[in-house]
């Protein structure tokens, strides 16, 4: 993307010198145009859902903001996708549609776009890659529990309000070996919690045009306001975010397999790279050992049930 496309058609709407300087290492909220694109407009979200396959989209309810921690996954059935937003205007779950580029080309050129203007803007980031763009359509008072993400991660606000929780990615917040077991495939994304930690969370409510991103690995959770939301997440890796992770796994394999501890997570110089190369054989070792976990579905969208579905014959999507 050239300096003047930038200046004449920016994504980003407020983004300074001291924004490029704290990119990956502070909490960041800036402006954006998404929420203005004809892409996230009700009928293009609409026809999105439409034209996902199960493989591209997650259904999910969830418990109550004060209640126990848990969620149950379902599938959309026959329904069409604007049923399927008034559904979950008026009840309690949400939609992820995951990898929305890969539906639709346009949402491919707008993240391609996305991340040449944060490369243009953001020198010290390097050439990223692997990027993803997923869309999350969720009810009023919604939530997503306390977890951290593996990728470099953003969050753009199209529709709605959400209160939005980050906190520090030191030891007390993101124990290193909670991280290696996300990373090793020994739980999903979720790690353990203390309402005592909001205390030091970054706070923000976000709006339409507002957008987050926050330092690697930070750990976050989001309620929404009282409002249907809708969320672009964004992904993407660089060579640190290849490292760090190729290091976390590596480390979470010698301290279950081989009973180390005080493991370093250096994730440059020399050091780094046995333990890239470990990673890589450990990780095609797993991987040939084909263990997935079950993911069971259990309920259908049903605009016309009091939380927007019903319980189904729970079956395994993989099956």
């Amino acid at each position: 993307m050239s300096l003047s496309m930038l200046k004449s058609n920016p994504v980003f709407t407020n983004f300074t010198s001291k924004d490029r300087d704290n990119w990956g290492a502070a909490v960041l909220n800036l402006k954006h145009r998404l929420h203005e694109d004809p892409l996230f407009s009700e009928d293009a979200l609409a026809d999105l859902i439409d034209r996902s396959p199960q493989s591209n989209y997650d259904l999910v309810t969830m418990g109550a903001q004060t209640g126990r921690r848990f969620w149950r996954e379902g599938e959309k059935g026959s329904l069409k996708g604007h049923e399927i937003i008034h559904a979950i205007a008026t009840g309690r779950f949400w939609i992820n549609l995951r990898r929305v580029m890969d539906v639709d080309e346009r949402y491919n050129t707008l993240l391609n776009t996305i991340f040449a203007e944060i490369e243009e803007r953001v020198p010290s980031l390097g050439k990223t890659f692997k990027h993803n763009m997923g869309v999350l359509i969720s009810s009023p008072n919604a939530q997503v529990y306390y977890h951290c993400d593996i990728p470099g991660q953003s969050l753009w606000q199209i529709k709605g309000t959400k209160r939005v929780y980050i906190y520090p990615t030191t030891e007390k917040f993101l124990p290193q070996e909670a991280m290696e077991g996300i990373i090793i495939g020994e739980t999903e994304e979720e790690i353990a919690y203390d309402p005592a930690f909001d205390n030091e969370a970054s706070v923000v409510d976000l709006e339409p045009g507002e957008m987050l991103t926050w330092p690697l690995n930070g750990p976050h959770k989001v309620m929404n306001h009282d409002c249907l939301n809708v969320s672009v997440t964004t992904e993407h890796w660089t060579p640190a975010i290849r490292n760090s992770y190729a290091v976390h796994f590596a480390n979470g394999m010698l301290r279950r397999k081989f009973g180390l501890n005080n493991l370093a997570h250096q994730t440059d110089g020399l050091g780094v790279y046995p333990k890239l190369a470990l990673a890589a054989a450990l990780k095609a070792m797993k991987a040939n050992k084909s263990l997935t976990n079950k993911r069971m579905i259990d309920f259908r969208v049903d605009p016309s049930a009091p939380d927007g579905f019903v319980d189904i014959e729970a079956y395994d999507r993989a099956a």
